[in-house]
């Protein structure tokens, strides 16, 4: 299990690259920050393989960090613009990732950072992307002092309400307190976000073009910075 940590200032950025990361079954996220500083902290507690960092942040860039750690993992620049890509090659990066981030090349500097390593396997099977298994199949959430069980095929899509989700499906909703990302950690690959106030379970989309998916009679917009990730899924499966 390759261990990794994300740092870029930008949420979308950041919940893009988790997102990513969850397809994948050989990677644990050991930590998500906000800036380069909170990164100091968790690299002084913890063994990372891998490090996704943002260049361009404020109060302290990303390449400016990375010059000075002693103990450097593998490190996978991400950037919005083109210009610094040479930065981030000069410090012997894996790779360098320009923004928004679509899941095949992505992909390619995962397998760049395996080569690098040596633990890429020669085997066929191991050559393909190996995504997670369902450990589960359900969730219990709070419903009035009674927890109820969900089975994940139940749900067709979560909508954000504030501090809260509701949670859809065919016949009811249910309103509990969660984020919504916090909500999609409880889910499995089948789930994605396609907008910043919505998670879909794919397998229910009946239709789709690359502005809009058609989910239990329900329109729902996609989001730009979730576009390219969720139609290159849908394309896929």
């Amino acid at each position: 299990m390759y261990k990794c940590i994300i740092v870029d200032d930008e949420e979308l950025a950041r919940n893009l690259i988790k997102n990513h990361l969850k397809q994948l079954n050989d990677f644990e996220i050991v930590a998500i920050c906000e800036s380069a500083i909170d990164a100091i902290n968790v690299l002084l507690e913890h063994k990372v393989d891998l490090l996704f960092l943002d260049i361009e942040m404020p109060v302290l860039k990303g390449t400016d960090f990375f010059k000075n750690l002693v103990q450097k993992p593998h490190v996978i620049f991400t950037t919005a613009y083109r210009d610094f890509a040479l930065d981030g090659f000069e410090l012997n990066a894996i790779d360098y990732l320009l923004k928004p981030i679509t899941f095949s090349r992505f992909l390619k500097s995962i397998e760049k950072f395996k080569v690098t390593v040596g633990r890429k396997s020669n085997s066929e099977e191991d050559e393909k992307v190996k995504y997670k298994e369902t450990k589960k199949d359900h969730i219990f959430i709070s419903v009035e002092r009674k927890k109820i069980k969900l089975n994940f095929d139940e749900i067709i899509y979560v909508k954000s309400v504030k501090d809260y989700v509701h949670i859809h499906l065919h016949d009811t909703k249910y309103l509990v307190k969660y984020s919504l990302c916090s909500f999609l950690e409880n889910l499995d690959e089948r789930f994605y976000q396609i907008h910043r106030s919505y998670v879909v379970n794919t397998s229910k989309i009946t239709a789709y073009t690359k502005n809009y998916i058609e989910i239990d009679d329900k329109e729902i917009s996609i989001g730009e910075s979730y576009r390219a990730t969720l139609l290159e899924y849908l394309s896929n499966h």
